[in-house]
């Protein structure tokens, strides 16, 4: 996964508005206490990231 898709399934899940500030401000214990931003900063694979945060929202399966 390319960090496109990583951001337009943020999009997609939280909204073009609020997709940036959540991955911004909600820190996640499945990224070392990181947020998504972070973590994608820090170079965690966008795959890795976005299976942290499908965990965290609860996303149905389909969005996997």
């Amino acid at each position: 996964m390319r960090h496109t898709e990583f951001w337009e399934r943020m999009e997609l899940a939280l909204g073009s508005a609020y997709a940036k500030a959540w991955a911004g401000q909600f820190v996640m214990a499945d990224l070392g206490g990181r947020t998504a931003a972070e973590a994608l900063d820090a170079g965690v694979p966008p795959k890795q990231v976005w299976a942290a945060v499908w965990r965290a929202l609860d996303l149905p399966a389909s969005d996997r």
